[in-house]
């Protein structure tokens, strides 16, 4: 597909606004990935619904490694060190080095650093190693990661007043 200059700019601003619609403030469909965790306790980040089930601050720290990754990707940058070694599912029990409070940290973090990747590139003052659609598939699947996870936190937030 050979993308004239009106689809790049219409993919540009799509990818923004997917970006701000599934992590957020304001999706029309309900909570997004930010609200989700926003009022969470640090006792519920940590509670796990049943055995061998992730807990609240493992799904946000899950989907911040991603974005992560995927900056890298839109950017065309050199790996940088994740917040925590390993990758994919990090384990955080309650008495984990990383608190709650520093979780969100990581994936707000992460999340203003994809947007700012995405701007960049946008606005020419990066050159992406991807297309324009192909950057715009990244985006879109990302933002369906976080709208995902956003409904797993508020399951689990459901679960937890239920237990």
């Amino acid at each position: 597909m050979t993308e004239t200059a009106e689809t790049i700019v219409n993919l540009d601003l799509a990818c923004t606004r997917v970006l701000v619609e599934g992590y957020g403030p304001g999706a029309w469909h309900g909570p997004d990935l930010k609200s989700a965790i926003a009022d969470v306790s640090d006792a519920l980040a940590v509670w796990r619904p049943g055995k061998d089930r992730h807990n609240i601050a493992e799904i946000a720290l899950h989907h911040a490694y991603y974005v992560h990754a995927l900056i890298q990707k839109i950017a065309g940058s050199d790996p940088e060190p994740f917040v925590v070694a390993g990758d994919d599912w990090f384990d955080v029990p309650g008495d984990s080095h990383l608190s709650w409070v520093a979780v969100q940290e990581v994936v707000d973090r992460e999340q203003k650093r994809l947007m700012a990747a995405q701007a960049d590139v946008a606005s020419g003052r990066v050159t992406s190693p991807l297309s324009q659609s192909e950057r715009f598939a990244l985006v879109l699947g990302i933002t369906c990661h976080a709208v995902y996870h956003a409904g797993q936190v508020q399951l689990i937030k459901k679960l937890h007043r239920g237990s």
